[in-house]
């Protein structure tokens, strides 16, 4: 389980994503229009912009708020220019970190993006510096819940899944870019419920953190997650399953 993956956990677990649902809304509005001016309006042809409606449904946002992102980003109604910028740094004890934003200001993004980073305990660095340790894949996740985790491995994987990590109750299914489709529908298939599907950015190797450098970059991650422009932050930390455990005290 990777460090990503062990902070999504405490996040969910502080019950984080309810608190910033308003917030929530406007990344997956901005998803959706930075989609439809990419590759147009049609889901059917567009496959960011299916994902991006299906994230805002599991996100149980308003399919009238979906519609009216559309009807803004196709010029059918007005609004502001987005433009997307991936900003890269490092993080205490020199953890990769990746920023994903959409912005209708880059000069006032990048400021606010380098403050953070400086106070965190971090440093934002020039493009290129860390995405080299990233890769894009597909990632799928399902409750495990009564069913055996084995067992959704082994479909998982017929299914065209490169890779399964299981959790305490989620099993990650980890795809090419251009496979998630099919095997999300494959699972659908066989009467399994997924519970998100997304193009993701994964560690190529991770660093693992000791208790306090893993709270700094916690931190650090949240802060940055926050702010109104960022869509998505990825990075290579890991910790002991020890410290999760105090993390995850520290943070109720």
């Amino acid at each position: 389980m990777s460090g990503h993956s062990k902070w999504a956990n405490i996040k969910h677990q502080k019950g984080a994503e309810d608190a910033r649902r308003g917030q929530l809304f406007t990344k997956l509005t901005r998803e959706i229009m930075i989609a439809v001016r990419e590759s147009g309006d049609n889901p059917e042809s567009n496959l960011r912009l299916r994902m991006a409606i299906e994230k805002a449904r599991n996100g149980a946002m308003p399919m009238d708020n979906v519609q009216r992102a559309i009807k803004r980003a196709s010029g059918k109604e007005e609004g502001v220019i987005l433009t997307e910028v991936t900003y890269e740094g490092y993080g205490p004890g020199g953890v990769a970190i990746l920023v994903e934003t959409m912005s209708d200001n880059r000069n006032r993004t990048l400021q606010e993006i380098r403050n953070v980073f400086s106070r965190g305990g971090g440093s934002l660095g020039e493009s290129g510096c860390v995405s080299w340790m990233f890769q894009q894949k597909g990632v799928i996740s399902i409750t495990i819940s009564d069913k055996n985790a084995d067992e959704l491995s082994l479909l998982a994987i017929d299914a065209g899944a490169e890779d399964v990590n299981i959790t305490d109750d989620t099993l990650e299914i980890y795809t090419a870019p251009h496979d998630i489709e099919k095997v999300r529908h494959s699972l659908e298939e066989k009467g399994l419920t997924i519970t998100s599907a997304e193009i993701s950015r994964e560690p190529q190797n991770t660093i693992e953190l000791d208790e306090k450098k893993a709270l700094q970059t916690v931190k650090l991650l949240e802060k940055l997650e926050g702010m109104d422009d960022v869509q998505k932050v990825y990075s290579n930390m890991d910790f002991s399953e020890e410290v999760m455990k105090q993390l995850a005290e520290a943070s109720e």
